[in-house]
């Protein structure tokens, strides 16, 4: 859940503003916070005056849903990921979150097909990036003499 992973905050040690977090994710503050809402990320802390602060780990997060968008992946797909992945994160053995074997091993693989179909989805797009560049070039020809 947002808000529940760990993290110290930036390579700076401090923690991000909004505005920040958008200029280092290159997302619209609007999207961001469509997120929030939807429960994909939140902040991981809070100014003195109670202004939300956000972390590396948030913004790792957020670049995992921005990264997953372009291959297709709905809203469902990238919550059930982010879930089997933190549940992996906070796997630490003999301790209250240690995941039993079974549980583990269903995560990983659940993690597993994401990666297989992202490298699926990253060939189709391949070939269709070639066959745009093709029609490209095939422009450009007929607009040379």
């Amino acid at each position: 859940m947002p808000g529940a992973r760990t993290g110290t905050g930036t390579a700076a040690g401090r923690p991000m503003q909004l505005s920040e977090v958008a200029a280092r994710t290159e997302l619209p503050l609007r999207t961001i916070r469509q997120y929030e809402d939807c429960g994909l990320v939140g902040p991981s802390a809070a100014s003195p005056g109670g202004f939300p602060l956000y972390t590396d780990d948030d913004v790792a997060r957020l670049m995992v849903i921005r990264r997953m968008q372009p291959l297709g992946f709905g809203l469902a797909e990238t919550r059930e990921l982010l879930t089997a992945m933190d549940r992996l994160a906070a796997d630490l053995p003999d301790t209250d979150t240690a995941l039993d074997p079974e549980e583990r091993e269903a995560l990983v693989a659940r993690v597993r097909r994401y990666e297989e179909a992202a490298a699926a989805r990253v060939a189709d797009l391949r070939v269709e990036l070639a066959r745009a560049e093709e029609f490209a070039t095939s422009l450009r020809s007929r607009l040379t003499p």
